[in-house]
């Protein structure tokens, strides 16, 4: 299992905001284990804190917006997707403005310090949600659609359209997120020459200019119109019937407006709160598109707050029966383990098939075979016992005894055809032979029973 991770030190990026054409500083700080990305306005009263956060998204006009408590903060998405790329998960980000600063409208800067400070590995472990079955979200005003399908890594594909000669039709991927560096990072945001008085009359993109943006000049107007918004732009007079690309720097890739909008995805739903496993397929995605799908996974995810374990019964497993008998000294009708699929540092996964030969059904009940609740936590209590026991030198020398059982929940009946999957972590160190640990049993996707429970480790005489 991969751990949590945060930057090794702090760093801070100074330049204009794209909107507010103030001169900005933000500041990236480490921070805690499971303390997530948090935004502090530092200019305000009292500092206040806005978790970066789907639901605190209040605002997708031309950027990512959020607020909380009237403090607000926009033009986040490139700072969180350099941080969600890079396999940050806790964060605090410090800024003296309203928003972030545009820099030259990519995530480059962001990865380069990032990777200039480094990046430190945390004990708690990378609590990812993963993706098991097609989850779409679809705007049929727009045409917009985002599907996630699942997968073992994070993956994207983005397919973007307009109505431009420019940019008609472009794609981009991303399969691994060690390319993002390399493949998405210096993508620029851009903007149609058309849009630029609207949104100078709503009163945005006062700070934008030919070296934060790719500006696409791909409808022909007359020579005073286009004149007049250079002026306004504070960028030379050029040629009205030249279509095309107008800023300074030339384009990084051919499609690199696509790869612009993988990075605002990738910004975007790492306001999800979780990092996922699975593959994004964003067609014609924007801001809001995708503020509404973060928000729909994070109700996916309130749902589903315990995910069973993933069972692949083809799989060789990491303890057999007979592996089990050389730890436990439980055996026929009380071994109530068939094997361990998987083991970490403090977590275990364990199997338990459920036939009609238990013996449990003859009594429990003839005409209604349910296995008691009782067994089940026993079932749980080997597993977590597996868990200790595999750690000792000479395992068949020590023996677990309960002490304790708190917080039993049993949520569905367990029968004959089931397929028990437990999975039991630790709550903290052992010591002094007393461990506690909360154990899931899933039937399927489903929780059937949990459990808190504390065992003591004692010798054999």
């Amino acid at each position: 299992m991969l751990k949590q991770k945060t930057l090794q030190g702090s760093f801070s990026l100074s330049g204009k905001g794209l909107h507010t054409g103030l001169e900005l500083t933000v500041t990236f700080k480490p921070a805690p284990e499971n303390h997530g990305y948090k935004i502090q306005r530092i200019d305000l009263e009292n500092k206040p804190i806005i978790d970066a956060v789907a639901d605190n998204v209040v605002d997708t006009t031309r950027g990512t917006v959020l607020e909380k408590g009237g403090a607000r903060v926009s033009t986040i998405e490139h700072g969180m997707a350099a941080l969600y790329a890079l396999g940050i998960d806790n964060c605090l980000v410090e800024v003296n403005g309203p928003e972030f600063p545009i820099l030259d409208g990519s995530a480059k800067y962001y990865v380069e310090q990032i990777e200039q400070v480094g990046i430190v590995e945390q004990n708690a472990l990378k609590d990812f949600y993963i993706i098991k079955s097609k989850i779409e979200f679809r705007d049929e005003k727009t045409g917009s659609c985002i599907t996630v399908l699942p997968d073992d890594n994070f993956s994207l594909n983005v397919l973007v359209s307009y109505d431009s000669m420019i940019i008609p039709n472009q794609y981009a991927t991303l399969e691994d997120m060690k390319d993002f560096k390399d493949e998405v990072a210096d993508s620029r945001t851009f903007v149609f020459v058309r849009e630029i008085e609207p949104l100078l009359s709503a009163g945005l993109i006062k700070g934008g200019d030919l070296d934060n943006a790719i500006v696409i000049y791909e409808r022909k107007m007359e020579q005073e119109q286009y004149d007049k918004l250079a002026d306004v732009m504070g960028v030379p007079h050029m040629d009205a019937d030249k279509i095309g690309y107008i800023n300074h720097k030339p384009l990084v890739w051919a499609n690199e407006c696509a790869r612009h909008k993988l990075l605002d995805v990738i910004g975007d739903l790492a306001l999800i709160g979780k990092p996922i496993k699975g593959r994004i397929i964003a067609t014609r995605p924007g801001h809001t598109i995708n503020n509404k799908f973060a928000r729909q996974m994070r109700k996916e995810i309130r749902l589903h707050e315990v995910q069973a374990p993933v069972y692949n019964c083809n799989e060789e497993p990491i303890m057999d029966v007979n592996r089990i008998r050389e730890l436990l000294p439980h055996r026929y009708p009380f071994q109530l383990v068939d094997k361990v699929i998987e083991i970490g540092a403090n977590y275990i996964v364990g199997i338990k098939n459920i036939t009609s030969n238990e013996p449990f059904f003859v009594g429990h009940f003839p005409e209604e075979p349910v296995m008691p609740g009782v067994l089940q936590v026993e079932a749980m209590a080997q597993v977590g016992g597996l868990l200790v026991l595999n750690s000792l030198e000479e395992p068949s020398r020590y023996s677990t005894y309960f002490m304790k059982i708190d917080g039993v929940k049993f949520r569905q009946k367990v029968i004959p055809g089931d397929t028990l999957i437990f999975r039991v972590e630790l709550l903290a160190p052992i010591r002094r032979g007393i461990s506690t640990m909360k154990g899931y049993a899933f039937v399927g996707e489903k929780v059937v029973c949990e459990a808190e429970f504390m065992a003591q480790i004692i010798k054999n005489k």
